[in-house]
């Protein structure tokens, strides 16, 4: 178990047994590193996991709080687990990321200037080795943005930018709950840069493409989609006339 992963777990120990009640504050940041054994580093990490899924927030000035844990506000965050089960739309999402995108980066190669380039470089670099999942969604974001508007095509750029939003929550997820998710993405990320930075715009593509099909297939997975049939919900919904979802085959990529 990763020194995070614990982190997390002792926090919601005490939360479970009673120890913090919704609206308690945390101890000091020190304070509780040692009760728990822990470093002050790994501790900090584990608030801010939890404090994305609204189970603790961060009062700056005032200390780190133990939410209501009212299931309206944990929802909030956690809906879109209920909602891959209930429709897979975000999937369909995915699906236009992963033929746009890969179109992007082969551009980019061909079209991106170095200074752009060495801009995306300076995002990656300044992550360090080992981010935070905040952190690295934060860069996500970036990466992805500039690297469509690199692609020189504004409406490309523009139509990339609009499909963020529909597949933030399940990054947010992904980033918390798979163990390689944030040394996963930081390695496509350094592939695809290196590939536009040697001006190989289809490197560049292929490694879009495993990128971005990576996350859709954590997807499939999560919501255990069966590849022969649609979820029941979504037969339901469509009068049964829905097409299932299957995972795209490697020759489609």
């Amino acid at each position: 178990m990763r020194v995070t992963d614990e982190a997390i777990d002792r926090i919601k120990q005490m939360i479970v047994n009673g120890e913090l009640r919704p609206g308690d504050r945390l101890p000091r940041e020190p304070d509780l590193a040692a009760r728990l054994g822990l470093s002050r580093n790994s501790l900090r990490e584990a608030v801010k996991a939890l404090a994305l899924i609204r189970v603790l927030e961060v009062r700056q000035g005032d200390g780190t709080f133990v939410t209501s844990l009212d299931p309206s506000l944990l929802m909030e965050t956690m809906g879109f687990v209920l909602d891959l089960h209930q429709d897979a739309s975000v999937l369909e999402f995915f699906e236009v990321r992963r033929i746009l995108e890969p179109a992007a980066a082969a551009r980019a190669a061909l079209r991106m200037a170095d200074t752009e380039i060495a801009a995306l470089r300076k995002l990656l670099d300044d992550l360090g080795p080992e981010p935070s999942v905040e952190d690295l969604l934060t860069s996500d974001v970036e990466f992805h943005r500039l690297l469509a508007v690199g692609s020189g095509n504004r409406a490309l750029a523009s139509i990339i930018d609009s499909l963020r939003q529909p597949t933030y929550r399940a990054r947010i997820w992904r980033g918390l709950t798979q163990d390689d998710a944030v040394a996963r993405t930081l390695s496509e990320h350094r592939a695809i840069l290196d590939a536009i930075e040697g001006r190989d715009p289809e490197v560049a593509r292929s490694w879009a493409t495993v990128h971005i099909a990576g996350v859709e297939h954590w997807i499939q997975d999560a919501v255990n989609l069966d590849e022969e049939r649609p979820p029941r919900e979504l037969r339901k919904a469509s009068g049964g006339s829905v097409r299932p979802l299957r995972r795209a085959t490697p020759a489609e990529y």
